[in-house]
């Protein structure tokens, strides 16, 4: 007669997918559903709902009712082996990248829920909100925010590609230098660009910039700094070309684990802690530098942003001329 296994073995066997795992972060403080979870990681229904049953059969998750929903959470009568290896497992799997992105969703996802909840729409701010959406759109103080650049700077969009953000800051500083390795994006810029008089449209590398030492007020470095083998080096020439005291923005994402986009689109980097982008940043030169995560957005489907900010010192001296 066969002895029964320990009990330990069959959690190990339940825990052994890191997606479970991921799920069992997700529902340790947190009832939530199906759609939910699949929108928090990413995943489609099928693929959820088939770790969810998994779960559930070993009893480490259970479900209610409510609605014609289901909610999901963490079962909390877990004997005491169970609770030790969970104990365990999530001390090692809630710093990973995927499940800090997880994290950074169900924030978002639970703020969804408290706005639904409290019947939004029914206000009058909330119909307002609505109406002024459909008549102008959902981005268009985004767009506004670029008047915040004096009227005389010269700004850089390092890394340029069609065109998008020299278009949105064109209307309101003296002069855009937008530079991109890429004939066939400054091929689109130019289209994109074509009303604007005050563009000046460069081929270049952001390692090598076709500009002069101190020519800029300003400068971005828009979703281009993870494609760089060396990103010192671009944050090195941003400071060369800026003026003293010319402020920087940066924006890339945050750290993650989807190799899957060093073939598709030729990653090196997958994302940036902020500890190296402050370490990348202040080793450059930089001073004041900032980092502040973005708000994940709902119908996004990548990885999760921060913006970075920081500004040359005033009394600086370029080591390098063009």
């Amino acid at each position: 007669m066969n002895a029964r296994a320990p009990a330990i073995l069959d959690h190990l066997a339940s825990l052994a997918d890191t997606t479970r795992s991921r799920i069992l972060l997700l529902l340790d403080r947190h009832e939530l559903t199906v759609s939910e979870l699949c929108g928090i990681m990413q995943l489609p229904q099928s693929t959820v709902s088939r770790h969810l049953k998994a779960l559930a059969d070993a009893g480490w998750i259970a479900a209610r009712a409510e609605g014609t929903s289901n909610l999901y959470a963490m079962t909390r009568e877990l004997d005491g082996s169970a609770r030790r290896l969970w104990l365990l497992v999530r001390e090692q799997v809630g710093p990973s990248a995927a499940a800090t992105q997880d994290q950074r969703r169900l924030q978002a996802a639970l703020a969804e829920r408290r706005t639904k909840s409290q019947e939004f729409f029914s206000s009058s701010a909330g119909q307002w909100d609505r109406v002024r959406d459909e008549m102008f759109g959902d981005r268009f103080h985004l767009s506004a925010l670029a008047a915040f650049a004096e009227r005389e700077w010269t700004v850089g969009d390092l890394g340029c590609g069609t065109g998008t953000v020299s278009a949105a800051l064109a209307p309101f500083v003296a002069r855009v230098v937008a530079v991109d390795g890429s004939a066939p994006m400054l091929q689109a810029a130019k289209k994109r660009l074509q009303q604007f008089d005050n563009v000046d449209l460069r081929r270049g590398d952001l390692e090598a910039l076709p500009i002069d030492d101190a020519r800029l007020d300003a400068a971005t470095l828009m979703l281009v700094l993870h494609h760089l083998p060396e990103p010192e080096r671009a944050l090195a020439e941003a400071l060369r070309v800026l003026k003293p005291g010319g402020r920087l923005v940066l924006v890339d994402m945050l750290p993650h684990d989807r190799d899957s986009y060093r073939q598709q689109m030729g990653h090196v980097w997958l994302g940036f802690s902020d500890e190296h982008m402050q370490r990348l940043l202040s080793k450059s030169g930089f001073e004041d530098v900032r980092i502040v995560s973005l708000a994940p957005d709902a119908k996004a489907k990548g990885p999760g942003l921060f913006v970075a900010t920081a500004r040359k010192p005033r009394k600086h001296e370029n080591t390098k001329s063009d």
